[in-house]
């Protein structure tokens, strides 16, 4: 498996790319010339802000506040080109008592049991992206403050999409919009 490792990393943010309603989601670690750039989904940015910020306030105490993270925010574009290693299909977030820190991994695939269930459901697997490819992940390692920059920074880069329905809360089209709640 080839694993890329940022222990820690000069910069790790989430970021989309297009206008709403067509927008791409990445995270983006970077540690000197070397770049690191994965697509999401944007659910998954928006569970992984969440999952951490949620684990942060559970363990990390005053190291890991909104304060704390104020000193770590990064507001600053992308770096480019924006192309992406792999596209995630499985996150993981840990938190290390003894050292004190956030290990956060995205993976190019699902669990293996997973993709059993796929071909014992008949699906398929040879069509899938990572089929034929050795198996991709990318580690980052980050202190509770920088790791509440990156929960505040992936919930900010999942606002300013297209508006929401006020009657059942679906995203608005420019081009119309098919409210279940208003029978169409």
């Amino acid at each position: 498996m080839a694993e890329h490792v940022f222990d820690p990393p000069e910069r790790c943010v989430a970021g989309s790319v297009g206008p709403p309603g067509g927008r791409t989601f990445f995270l983006q670690a970077t540690d000197g010339q070397r770049v690191m750039t994965v697509s999401l989904e944007k659910e998954q940015v928006r569970l992984l802000g969440e999952s951490l910020a949620e684990m942060l306030d559970d363990v990390a105490g005053p190291d890991g506040t909104e304060a704390a993270g104020q000193a770590f925010v990064d507001n600053a574009p992308l770096d480019t080109p924006i192309e992406d290693d792999f596209r995630v299909q499985r996150l993981s977030v840990a938190w290390e008592a003894g050292q004190r820190r956030v290990v956060l991994e995205a993976f190019d695939r699902p669990e293996a049991e997973d993709v059993a269930a796929l071909e014992e459901d008949g699906e398929e697997t040879a069509e899938l992206p990572w089929a034929g490819l050795p198996p991709q992940s990318i580690k980052v390692v980050l202190e509770p403050g920088r790791a509440r920059a990156f929960a505040m920074r992936c919930t900010a880069s999942i606002e300013g999409g297209r508006p929401s329905c006020p009657f059942c809360g679906q995203p608005l089209d420019p081009t119309g919009h098919i409210c279940p709640r208003a029978n169409g």
